[in-house]
């Protein structure tokens, strides 16, 4: 990632009220370079402008992070580390920049593409992760289980919410990031599945309606 990208990416971490270091910015823009040089040849994104790719993706992904740093922050301590799964994370969209910028948590991206899992595991080594790690399989096959599951733009709600169950922690929380207020995929969930919160997001550099939605399973 060009030295021109790095302001445009600071001031967005500005906007954002995102106190990185700047070893956590340097290793975004390796991640942006990395994402950039394999999508040449195995195209994990449609995305292929590095400008584009910064407002898009990257922002895009950190825009979601305050809200992450503010749920871990009110999770009940635990004994170990926290472990989160972010499914169908592609080209580690948020799945690496979560692990970059939450580095008091494991961050591990299912993806059933191959060549995707293998990227995320490319990452982490190239990166120097160690909280990071890809996961080649279905996520209805995950026999772990996760107190934090989360998705950009992957399927609907309901998909998310039915495939990824059984990994969900009991009392664990699901984390969506969509774009516009999904009302009709909130009104196609099952009885048991709550959205307790919505959150609009406003990413830096990108005129487009950004959410998350927090749900979990109500008794």
């Amino acid at each position: 990632m060009s030295q021109e990208l790095r302001a445009p990416l600071e001031a967005g971490l500005q906007a954002l009220g995102l106190d990185l270091t700047p070893a956590q910015i340097d290793t975004l823009m390796e991640f942006q370079a990395l994402l950039g040089k394999w999508n040449k040849v195995y195209n994990l994104t449609a995305v292929r402008d590095p400008q584009e790719m910064l407002t898009h993706h990257l922002l895009d992904s950190l825009a979601a992070v305050p809200a992450l740093q503010r749920h871990l922050a009110q999770m009940p301590a635990r004994e170990g580390r926290t472990a989160m799964l972010d499914v169908g994370s592609g080209g580690g969209l948020p799945g690496v920049v979560f692990a970059i910028c939450c580095p008091q948590i494991d961050v591990h991206c299912v993806d059933t593409v191959g060549k995707k899992a293998a990227f995320i595991q490319q990452a982490a080594a190239t990166l120097r992760l160690p909280n990071l790690r890809g996961i080649h399989s279905r996520v209805e096959q995950l026999t772990t289980r996760y107190p934090l599951i989360s998705c950009r733009a992957f399927a609907s709600l309901a998909d998310f919410t039915s495939w990824s169950r059984q990994a969900l922690e009991e009392g664990g929380t699901w984390l969506a990031m969509k774009g516009k207020h999904p009302d009709d995929e909130i009104a196609a969930l099952p009885a048991d599945v709550q959205v307790f919160h919505v959150e609009p997001l406003k990413v830096p550099g990108l005129d487009a309606e950004r959410c998350i939605l927090w749900l979990r399973v109500c008794a």
